[in-house]
């Protein structure tokens, strides 16, 4: 028998290999492909599902904690039974409370039922507009300030088109109704980031005190606001000109304290722009800052912004969109050991997360594009050259880095970046 020879195994240039990953965001996983000839490809991962599955799945992923069943302990499915029945009874009891209101007011049945119609249409619009807030969790979680400002600012334009609403009645149901989207907004936003402030004054886990007694301040201080505007309402804002001036400086009073009161909340969870303000003061003066001295630095109001002394750093990209398809292999092979690829460009560079990258990933990935910034200034370098060198000097210094980091009481097993937008190999 005559044993066929067999062709001569060869090894491709691993430049030329097909490239793939994995990228989750919003709970949807696509797989992206570059083809040997540089060509782009997506598929949604297990498309094929049948529809009942992913109408649950788009359930459970809207009305749900992110990894339901297993994040959530036992009894959470149980709860959330009753309270959606609770809040359905109390709406529902709530319309035939407001019918019998505008009944005893003197309304006469048929142009009451039309009035209730109206009325019950303009709460409506508040839901939506929590259920379409509840969606943006993940960026209240990364940026809690920020959002509850906006979601200040969101009720007092709410309130301002229910204030204005007598000068053009004809157009009660669409203010009226846009009002109370708006506020219905403010409400999730203003709830959701309610714990992670309170969390951060907790100094000896003393959290549900700290929660009683704020909200023991803010009732007893909203009953003194009411008779307050009791008060106006009967004198100085008896007429529509009275009530749009101290509306407005009232107004202006609510948002101002608001944003007063975010400038000093010491939260001391890593997001882009306190990782890119930590890197920052540790490339200034060798120290990092602890969260009470770092607040006072936050920009409350455009937070995204990109920092240029820590490398103008840009997070939440997707990586098919971040880095050109000749330079991932490059990438890879420079980053191999680490949960983050680095892209640079000319006003910014782009990094982008592994799924299960936390703090110390993205503290590690913001001192190497901060080193390579510095470095593009000096040398002619080529790019992946001088990220090779950042890299290395990150690693001299990240240790002691990392400690003191820690030390100062910054918590770095997580990294809320707030877009959910990950990749994994």
């Amino acid at each position: 028998m005559i044993k066929k020879e067999e062709p001569p195994v060869t090894v491709k240039n691993p430049e030329s290999l097909p490239l793939y990953w994995y990228e989750t965001s919003d709970s949807v996983s696509r797989r992206f492909h570059f083809e040997s000839d540089g060509h782009l490809s997506m598929k949604l991962v297990d498309d094929a599902r049948p529809v009942p599955q992913k109408m649950v799945e788009s359930f459970l992923n809207k009305f749900f904690p992110s990894g339901y069943p297993y994040s959530v302990n036992e009894g959470y499915l149980r709860y959330t039974q009753f309270r959606a029945l609770q809040h359905f009874s109390s709406a529902a009891l709530s319309v035939l409370s407001t019918q019998s209101l505008l009944f005893a007011a003197g309304l006469r049945p048929t142009p009451a039922q039309a009035t209730v119609v109206s009325w019950i249409l303009k709460d409506g619009m508040q839901h939506m507009g929590k259920l379409i807030c509840s969606n943006l969790g993940a960026r209240m979680d990364s940026e809690p300030k920020q959002w509850r400002i906006l979601a200040d600012v969101l009720y007092d334009f709410g309130t301002g088109l229910e204030l204005v609403s007598p000068l053009c009645p004809h157009l009660f149901l669409e203010l009226a109704g846009l009002g109370n989207f708006a506020k219905g907004m403010a409400v999730v936003a203003a709830r959701a980031t309610r714990l992670p402030i309170y969390s951060s004054f907790a100094k000896e886990g003393n959290l549900s005190d700290i929660f009683a007694k704020g909200e023991a301040i803010s009732t007893l201080f909203n009953v003194a606001g009411i008779g307050a505007g009791i008060q106006l309402a009967s004198t100085v804002c008896s007429s529509m000109e009275g009530k749009l001036v101290v509306g407005s400086l009232l107004s202006a009073v609510h948002v101002y304290c608001v944003v007063e009161q975010m400038r000093v909340v010491p939260i001391n969870t890593l997001n882009p722009q306190r990782t890119a303000l930590i890197v920052a003061n540790f490339l200034k003066t060798g120290k990092v800052p602890r969260p009470p001295d770092l607040r006072l630095q936050e920009n409350l109001l455009f937070p995204e912004k990109p920092i240029q002394d820590a490398g103008n750093v840009r997070v939440g990209r997707a990586l098919h969109k971040a880095v050109k398809p000749s330079q991932v292999q490059k990438l890879k092979e420079v980053f191999a050991e680490e949960k983050f690829l680095l892209s640079q460009g000319k006003s910014w560079t782009d990094m982008v997360l592994e799924h299960d990258a936390t703090g110390e990933d993205a503290l590690r990935g913001w001192l190497v594009a901060a080193y390579a910034k510095s470095m593009t200034k000096i040398y002619n370098d080529p790019d992946d050259v001088i990220l090779q060198d950042a890299y290395d000097k990150m690693n001299d210094v990240f240790g002691p880095f990392l400690s003191q980091v820690q030390a100062k009481g910054w918590y770095t097993d997580r990294f809320l970046d707030g877009t959910g937008t990950r990749f994994a190999w």
